[in-house]
Formats: C-alpha cells, sequence, structure tokens
C-alpha cells in the first residue's frame, strides 16, 4: 500500500512494517514448514510424533482460506506419502496440485459449488480405514466453503439464513452454532465419517481463543452446541419468524430429538483425533510487536481477544488511548500498543465497507468529538486476509491529518458511520488499505501508534509542553 502523511511519513512506513510483520508469520506456507517435519519415516507436528510405517495410506484434505497454501506446503515435505486428497480454493484463485483434486468453493457465503465440495470430501474420508491416517488442514472460511445442508435444506435457502446472520452482527461462534445444525458435514461429521482412521487436524485460527469447535464450524472437533442453541441464536437476531420454512422444520425436528445432534465430546469418533493450532492472532500479534521493538517502540499486546460492535469497541479505544497519555505514567515513547480479533457490525444503512474499516471511522469520530489533538498519532485495523467486508480493501488507518482533510473536503464522518458506508468516506479521505490476498486469516490486526516527538493529548485544556 501507499502511505502518504505530510506529518510523518515515517510514522507510516513503520506501521506498514508493524503489520506486515504479522501477516507474514502468519503466512500458511511457512507456518507449515515451521510446524511439521518428517525424520526417519516419523512424522513430527510440534512435539508430538506420529509412526508413518503404521499407516497404509495417507489422504490428505484442506479447507478455508489458505487452504492450497497449507497444502502445497504439506506436499513438499510428505511429497508422494499422500495417496489421495481433497483442496479446495476461492474460486478467484485456482490452484492446482499434482495428483490432488483441487476443487474451487465460495466465500463468505455457499453455493452448489460448496455442496460438491463437501460431498467430495465426505465420500473421501469414507475411504479411511483403521490402518489409514487422514490429514486435515483446516483455516477460516472452511465452513462455507463446505456447506452440505441437511435433508431437505436447500443451499439456497442456508444462504440466505447465513448471510442475514451476517448482517445482524452474529459473532463466529452464534453464526457456526446455527450452520452446524443444518449441515452433514459440520460439528463433528467429517470426523464421525473418517472413523475409524487416525486423523490429525492442522488447524490456522481465525477465532478468539482458538476455540476448535468454532473454527470452520469442527468438522472434525465434537460440538456442545445444540439445536436448542440455534433457535436461540435466530430469535435473538429476530430471524426465526422469517427463517425459511425447510430450517425451522430441521431445528424442531433436532429439538424434539427426531433427527441426530452433532457429534458430542466422548463419541468414539474423536478417539483417533489429534487437533493441532499451528497459527493464531496471538502468534500474528507478537510478530507485529517484536518489529515494533525493533524499530524503536515501546510496545504492548492489549489483547488477541477483540468481539463485540466495531463502534463500542471504537470508544472504548479511545477512551484507553486517552487514558494512558493523561496519567503520565507512560514515560517511554514512542509507543506502539497491539490489539486482535474480530468484531461485528450490525449493518443498517446502504453504505459499502467492512468491520475494520467501520473500526477506524469510529475511531476518528471519537476522537473528533471529544476534541483529542496529537500530532503525531496512527491507528490502524486491517483484516489479516487482505479482505475488509465486501470491499477489495483489507481496512484503513487514520492520522491527525485526516481531520484536516476531512474539513478540507467537508465530509461528515458522522453521516458516513450512520450509512455504514466507511469505504466511501475512506475512497474520498484516503486511508483505505490494500494488501491483495494474504492467503492467511487469523482475525483482524490493530496497530496504534505515537510518536514521542510530537505533542500529546490535551490535558485540562492546555497541550502538554514539549520535551
Amino acid at each position: 500500500m501507499s502511505l502518504k502523511n505530510p506529518h510523518n511519513p515515517d510514522l507510516l512506513k513503520k506501521a506498514e512494517k508493524i503489520y506486515t510483520a504479522a501477516l507474514d508469520e502468519v503466512d500458511p506456507e511457512n507456518i507449515i514448514k515451521r510446524n511439521v517435519t518428517v525424520r526417519e519415516e516419523k512424522l513430527i507436528i510440534q512435539d508430538k510424533g506420529f509412526d508413518l510405517n503404521r499407516f497404509d495410506n495417507i489422504f490428505l484434505v484442506a479447507i478455508g482460506k489458505a487452504a492450497p497454501f497449507m497444502a502445497r506446503s504439506l506436499l513438499e515435505i510428505l511429497g508422494d506419502k499422500i495417496e489421495e486428497g481433497v483442496v479446495l480454493y476461492l474460486p478467484q484463485h485456482k490452484i492446482d496440485l499434482k495428483n490432488i483434486t483441487c476443487l474451487p468453493a465460495p466465500h463468505p457465503l455457499p453455493d452448489e459449488r460448496s455442496v460438491s465440495a463437501a460431498r467430495s470430501i465426505l465420500n473421501l474420508a469414507k475411504k479411511v480405514s483403521e490402518k489409514d491416517l487422514l490429514i486435515v488442514l483446516i483455516s477460516g472460511g472452511g465452513s462455507a466453503q463446505t456447506s452440505f445442508p441437511a435433508k431437505g435444506i436447500s443451499i439456497e435457502e442456508k444462504s440466505i439464513i447465513t448471510n442475514r446472520l451476517l448482517k445482524a452482527g452474529a459473532d463466529i461462534k452464534e453464526l457456526n452454532t446455527v450452520r452446524k445444525h443444518l449441515s452433514q458435514i459440520k460439528g463433528g461429521r467429517l470426523a464421525q465419517a473418517g472413523f475409524p482412521g487416525t486423523i490429525i487436524s492442522l488447524v490456522l485460527s481465525d477465532v478468539i481463543n482458538n476455540d476448535l469447535e468454532s473454527i470452520a464450524s469442527g468438522p472434525v472437533y465434537w460440538d456442545s452446541s445444540t439445536y436448542g442453541d440455534a433457535l436461540q441464536v435466530l430469535r435473538k437476531y429476530n430471524l426465526w419468524d422469517s427463517a425459511p420454512y425447510s430450517i425451522k422444520k430441521v431445528i424442531e425436528k433436532g429439538i424434539k430429538r427426531q433427527i441426530k445432534e452433532t457429534i458430542k465430546k466422548g463419541d468414539q469418533a474423536f478417539s483417533r483425533v489429534s487437533n493441532f493450532i499451528i497459527g493464531d492472532n496471538k502468534k500474528a500479534l507478537q510478530a507485529a510487536r517484536r518489529e515494533a521493538e525493533r524499530l524503536g517502540f515501546e510496545s504492548l499486546i492489549l489483547t488477541s481477544s477483540d468481539k463485540g460492535e466495531a463502534r463500542d469497541a471504537a470508544r472504548n479505544y479511545v477512551s484507553l488511548l486517552r487514558n494512558i497519555l493523561q496519567s503520565g505514567k507512560v514515560r517511554s515513547f514512542p509507543l506502539c500498543l497491539l490489539a486482535g480479533g474480530e468484531l461485528t457490525v450490525s449493518v443498517k444503512g446502504k453504505g459499502e465497507g467492512g468491520r475494520n474499516q467501520e473500526f477506524v471511522l469510529a475511531v476518528l469520530v471519537e476522537i473528533k468529538n471529544r476534541k483529542m489533538e496529537s500530532e503525531s498519532w496512527l491507528i490502524l485495523s486491517l483484516g489479516s486476509d487482505g479482505i475488509d467486508g465486501p470491499t477489495n480493501a483489507a481496512g484503513a488507518w487514520i492520522v491527525q491529518s485526516t481531520l484536516e482533510r476531512v474539513q478540507t473536503l467537508s465530509l461528515v464522518p458522522e453521516s458516513y458511520l450512520d450509512r455504514n458506508d466507511s469505504y466511501n468516506f475512506f475512497k474520498q479521505a484516503g486511508g483505505l488499505i490494500f494488501t491483495g490476498p494474504t492467503h492467511t486469516n487469523v482475525m483482524d490486526i490493530r496497530v496504534f501508534l505515537i510518536d514521542y516527538k510530537k505533542g500529546l493529548l490535551r490535558r485540562n485544556g492546555d497541550r502538554e509542553r514539549q520535551t
């Protein structure tokens, strides 16, 4: 991306280096190589070894936005030891892998390609015998890509309810609670299909606290949620009454125990499953912190578990920044604060944007309304996958001069925020981040930079003396 700021171009260059370090740390191909090796016919994942001589065949499944890149790296390690595999890719990023079936599957809304992909994966899993190994590579986006609706539900109907939940602001756990109970592959059902084979899953996490139940809707992990929970999610967002009849019918049958629940803890299907988290938001933030410290910043990771409405988070972060700077306790500058997680947006307007752009715009509104001043600061937020909502931007950044540009252009940021139109605001004011596809997905990254060389925030109505 090209960052231009007449007040402090050096600060912008440093910001780009910091978030680039975070993205590099969770690059899917590199992360496989850091976590997987083969030595003396033993597959070693982190600190656990698997004797490859025990297995007659090795099968591979890869789902999610990082799937083809994780698979390509694993194939370099295992080579022709893999007998057969199914790897999904986003339709706009076609990939071919030797001796592997590569199938297109969309995100975030499923279609018939998602059904075909899920069916192919289940058929492969059913080939796995007691003496075989199935390696499952999982990354964010896998839930939409493997959408195999329960009997009686069409893919169009499932797509409708998914889209409504997304627009209503449902978080990933709520979204997947519903999706798992409308599926033939999620909620441990893939593990059930692959039993009694040995299953190893390598996971690039895109959910808070690395909840294996939620990542890609837990295809090889047990599910604690119920049909009753799915009903409560739909009622919470006032979507139950308007839900397609087929979806209501399946959930009601599930509550009455007329159809089977998702696979629960203790089921034999999980007795031969090993799950490994190989990359997550925390690892990305740790790499960002190392880079920030290398660049001379006093650096602190605030959290990797941000959740809730983007506007509420923006209000809280601005209050935190103001309190830190007004407390007089911060003596080491420049300062870099880092955060991650996944916020939500309840879409009420008809504008364009994503949760990261909305967060940054809401921060700008808070700073403007509180009349906070600082001549050298930068705040940015971006999606680690390079996509923020239905836009071609990864996120957005603001600096002190953004406020000046807003005045010059006579823009009213509050109006854009009300319309959920953050993309068009930053398109005019400047500040959109374009990374292109990163091929990874570990939620979002937020960077807050404050340079000691310039003035700080207003305190008690007077600017602090510069030192």
